[in-house]
């Protein structure tokens, strides 16, 4: 017997069914709900990407139209609800997301592999910018606990912001730290001309070249392409 496959649900799709876990909703007042709630703090919220997520749950059955309403000279609006369907695709998408890691692929990491591209009085000053953007988003999640706090809402509804914090205030102290070793030279760095900004010598990669068949690869991240492709010795 073949198994159907489970809809697949994005990241916004989780924060509308969540939504509608709670009540039915129009598309307006889910939008509205999530910015006061700071949720774009975790997906990008357009009303464009909004709208076309919720017609894709409803294709996919995991919602449906409860009614059409209209106040006053306003257009219609119609309200939605969760499905049964879409109540177990929400556990299940959950589940899967808590239960083990994924990659995401983040930019910022891929400016540091390629960091050393640069001068390294310039990387300390770029950093430093950040180190200041970082610690205004740190502020910002503070304010936020301290409302949620104030105004009692329950813990487990803003354990995220904990999460958020404790990354970025680990990203700035390595941040810091890497500030620290470049300004002491701790940590050996490419050179380039003081004048032309010409790197003053060509790079030298330890990592392999262009013959993998012959280069000494290094260890293969468990989640990593080449890792999929390794064979299994029996």
């Amino acid at each position: 017997m073949e198994r159907t496959a489970r809809p697949a649900v994005t990241a916004l799709g989780i924060s509308v069914l969540a939504l509608l876990e709670e009540r039915p909703m129009h598309p307006y007042e889910m939008y509205q709900l999530l910015l006061a709630r700071g949720e774009e703090l975790l997906v990008k919220v357009r009303p464009g990407s909004l709208y076309h997520t919720i017609a894709r749950l409803a294709e996919q059955e995991l919602v449906h139209a409860d009614g059409v309403e209209r106040a006053g000279n306003r257009p219609e609006r119609t309200t939605y609800r969760i499905t049964d369907v879409g109540r177990k695709a929400l556990r299940a998408r959950i589940s899967e997301i808590l239960r083990a890691p994924s990659s995401e692929y983040p930019i910022f990491p891929v400016a540091l592999a390629e960091a050393h591209n640069l001068p390294s009085h310039c990387v300390v000053t770029l950093l430093r910018e950040r180190l200041e953007h970082l610690g205004a988003d740190l502020a910002d999640l503070t304010m936020m606990r301290e409302w949620a706090t104030t105004h009692g809402v329950a813990r487990r509804y803003w354990l995220v912001l904990e999460y958020l914090q404790a990354t970025l205030g680990a990203e700035v102290e390595w941040i810091t730290h890497r500030i620290d070793e470049l300004e002491s030279g701790a940590l050996e760095w490419e050179e380039f001309d003081p004048v032309t900004g010409a790197r003053r010598s060509q790079p030298e990669h330890p990592w392999p070249g262009s013959d993998p068949a012959h280069d000494a690869l290094p260890p293969a991240p468990r989640r990593s392409a080449r890792a999929a492709r390794r064979p299994h010795l029996s």
